[in-house]
C-alpha cells in the first residue's frame, strides 16, 4: 500500500511501528527520514555492480542479478533484525524514489502477513518537502537573533532558555560544529542534506505565532551552510544582544572548549589558519601560549586581536535592530539563568514588525 507524505508534520504523527530505508549504507549515511533504520536490499558494492552491468551489459542482467540480491538480503533482515515482530507490526518501507528496491522487499513483507507500506516518492519526495521548508518557503516563525562577541556563552544561554520554555533553535548542535576556527567536535558534521533535514524537522514543533531564539551566525557554520529560508530570515531579524568582560568570556571559553585543550589535537595547528591575518610572528606567540598552557591568555588575545575586530566590522556593515543588550559581569549558571529570565521577558513582550 502507497502512503502519501502531505507535509513532515504528517510523518511525526503516523502510526508506523517502523521506518525502514532499504537503500544502501551509503545513502542512507548521507541524509535519511529522521528515526528510520537501514535494512539495505543492495549493499554499496552491490549497488554499483547492478548499476555498472545496467549500463555496460544489459537492463535485463542488471534486474536479474540484483533481484537475487534483494531476496538473499531480505531473508538476512526477516532471519536477523525482523525476527522477533509479531504480526500486528506495520512498517513503512521506503527506497530512493519508491520504485523497485522499496516495493521488492514490502512485498516480501506483505507475503509474511504484516501490513506494510511503501513510501510514494521514496526519500525523493520526503526530500522535496524538507527543500520546500528549507529553500522555497518563508520562514514560518518570527526569528530573534542571541547576538554577542565570541566567548558570551550564546549556546549555553540558549539551553537555558529552552528549559525555561523559550522556542530556541539550536544550529551548532544540529550541524556538529561549534561556529569557530576551533569549533570541530568529535561527532562529523552531517552532510549539507542532514543539516537541512535536521533544521527542517525542527519546524515541525514550533508555534509559529511565538518567536523562535536563533545564534547569531556566519552564513556557514564549520562546512554547512545554513538553509536559505532561514538565512534570510536572520538576516532581517532583531538582536538580543550578550556582553561580558574579555577576563569572564576567556575563562568561559577555557571550559567550554575542554575537550579540546585536553584532546589528543590541539589548537596549535588551526592557529596556522590566521597567518593571512596576523603574520608569522604573532602566530607564533600564540603557539606558545598554547604550548605552555596558558589557555585562558591565548583566549583572550585571540578575541581581542582577531575575532572582536572582526565582528564589529561586520557589524558596521548593516545597521540591526537591538530588542535589548544584557551587560553580564561573569558567566557563571547564576549569570546564565538570570540573564535567560531577562531574555524570557523580553521575548514575551515582543511584536514581530508586520509586513
Amino acid at each position: 500500500m502507497a502512503y502519501t507524505l502531505d507535509d513532515l508534520d504528517a510523518l511525526s504523527s503516523a502510526e508506523f511501528d517502523t521506518i525502514i530505508d532499504v537503500r544502501s549504507p551509503a545513502e542512507f549515511a548521507e541524509d535519511h527520514v529522521p528515526g528510520a533504520i537501514n535494512l539495505p536490499v543492495l549493499s554499496n558494492d552491490q549497488r554499483a555492480e547492478v548499476g555498472t552491468i545496467y549500463v555496460q551489459d544489459s537492463a535485463f542482467n542488471a534486474k536479474k542479478i540484483g533481484a537475487a540480491h534483494v531476496a538473499r538480503n531480505a531473508a538476512d533482515h526477516l532471519a536477523g533484525p525482523l525476527a522477533d515482530k509479531d504480526g500486528s507490526w506495520q512498517p513503512l518501507i521506503y527506497c530512493w524514489r519508491g520504485g523497485q528496491r522499496s516495493n521488492s522487499f514490502a512485498s516480501m513483507l506483505s507475503q509474511v502477513g504484516w501490513r506494510t507500506n511503501v513510501l510514494e516518492g521514496g526519500y525523493q519526495g520526503y526530500r522535496r518537502k524538507v527543500v520546500e521548508i528549507a529553500h522555497d518557503s518563508p520562514w514560518p516563525a518570527p526569528v530573534i537573533l542571541l547576538d554577542g562577541n565570541t566567548g558570551t556563552a550564546k549556546t549555553d544561554l540558549l539551553g537555558v532558555l529552552a528549559k525555561k520554555g523559550v522556542q530556541t533553535l539550536d544550529l551548532e548542535g544540529m550541524a556538529a560544529h561549534r561556529g569557530s576556527l576551533f569549533g570541530a567536535v568529535e561527532a562529523p558534521q552531517p552532510s549539507q542534506k542532514a543539516f537541512e533535514t535536521r533544521v527542517a524537522m525542527a519546524t515541525v514543533g514550533l508555534d509559529r505565532a511565538r518567536p523562535v531564539i536563533v545564534e547569531a551566525e556566519s552564513s556557514k557554520i564549520g562546512e554547512r551552510q545554513i538553509p536559505p529560508s532561514l538565512w534570510k530570515a536572520m538576516l532581517a531579524a532583531p538582536r538580543i544582544v550578550i556582553e561580558a568582560p574579555l577576563a569572564a568570556r576567556a575563562r568561559y571559553l577555557t571550559r567550554a572548549y575542554s575537550d579540546l585543550i585536553s584532546g589528543a589535537s590541539s589548537p596549535i595547528n588551526q592557529l596556522d589558519a590566521l597567518v593571512p591575518y596576523h603574520g608569522h610572528d604573532v602566530i607564533s606567540q600564540w603557539k606558545e601560549l598554547a604550548t605552555t598552557g596558558q589557555y585562558e591568555a591565548l583566549a583572550s588575545d585571540l578575541m581581542d586581536r582577531h575575532y572582536d575586530p572582526r565582528y564589529a566590522k561586520s557589524r558596521a556593515k548593516k545597521p540591526v535592530t537591538e530588542l535589548a543588550r544584557l551587560s553580564l559581569a561573569g558567566l557563571d549558571v547564576v549569570d546564565l539563568d538570570k540573564a535567560a529570565t531577562e531574555i524570557t521577558g523580553v521575548v514575551a513582550g515582543f511584536t514581530p514588525a508586520s509586513d
